[in-house]
């Protein structure tokens, strides 16, 4: 396989007036021998709307891939007005702001419905998204949808939700993300789980590697380093082996230890 690019996640890397913080993403990638960086564009439990970035030329001229993550809590799939409307236009708003610096994609969860939703509502909110935005001309860059680790209603944990989904909106690109440690909660064989997704989505865009502090179909998302957890290593090696695509990297640790997982990541993988 190649040695696709191996990236960590850092946060927005500005400061509160929006200025780059300890030299930014581009310096951070620098000081843990990243290939890539995983950045927030606003505070992830905001409903602002993105700000130009002082960096964005040069995050858009590198060399080091850019991944975008959308706000945590924007979730399109919800029967809640107040929560959904606001979550489409923030979703565009960071779209396009994503495709300003050159980013791979945006990275958004799945969302859910509330326990007395039926979840096929979630699934035509979310092909409404894309046929919404479709009258505007799309959105500028691949949307990779995470899988995520807990919630009965929810758009992206177990396989035949994510089929569903995808039955309604795979026509309109929509990327995945591969989340192990999410697909660990959710009770997944991370031995077939590249195989699994790609029957569905045919495609997987991006695999956030994460170790777990919990067991196995626990539900509970706690990331755990590369290779301390509950997650055996060389199933994490294996699941980026067969993704055959980018990683990132969103374990905790400085970049002392994020330099150390990646050189790990580059060894097994090469």
């Amino acid at each position: 396989m190649a040695i696709h690019p191996i990236g960590v996640h850092i946060g927005p890397g500005l400061t509160e007036d929006n200025q780059l913080d300890n030299g930014g993403p581009l310096a951070r990638a620098a000081e843990m021998d990243a290939d890539g960086v995983q950045i927030f564009l606003t505070d992830p439990q905001s409903y602002a709307a993105p700000k130009p970035r002082p960096d964005a030329d040069d995050l858009l001229a590198g060399d080091v891939m850019v991944v975008v993550h959308a706000p945590y809590m924007l979730n399109v799939a919800s029967t809640n007005n107040r929560i959904r409307v606001p979550g489409r236009k923030l979703l565009a708003q960071h779209a396009k702001a994503a495709a300003a610096v050159g980013a791979l994609g945006l990275v958004v969860h799945g969302g859910h419905v509330v326990a007395e939703d039926d979840p096929a509502v979630g699934v035509e909110n979310w092909r409404k998204t894309f046929t919404y935005q479709a009258k505007d001309g799309g959105f500028p860059l691949p949307l990779l949808i995470e899988n995520t680790a807990g919630g009965g209603n929810a758009m992206a944990r177990d396989m035949d939700a994510i089929a569903r989904l995808w039955d309604a909106i795979g026509e309109f690109g929509a990327g995945f993300v591969l989340d192990t440690c999410h697909a660990w909660a959710a009770g997944w064989d991370l031995g077939t789980a590249v195989e699994d997704i790609r029957a569905i989505t045919g495609r997987i865009d991006l695999v956030h590697l994460n170790n777990s502090r919990d067991a196995a179909g626990s539900s509970r998302d706690r990331h755990a380093p590369l290779t301390d957890g509950e997650i055996p290593t060389e199933v994490l090696v294996e699941v980026a082996r067969a993704a055959d695509c980018p990683v990132v990297l969103e374990t905790p640790g400085d970049s002392a230890a994020h330099a150390e997982e990646i050189a790990v990541l580059r060894q097994a993988l090469s």
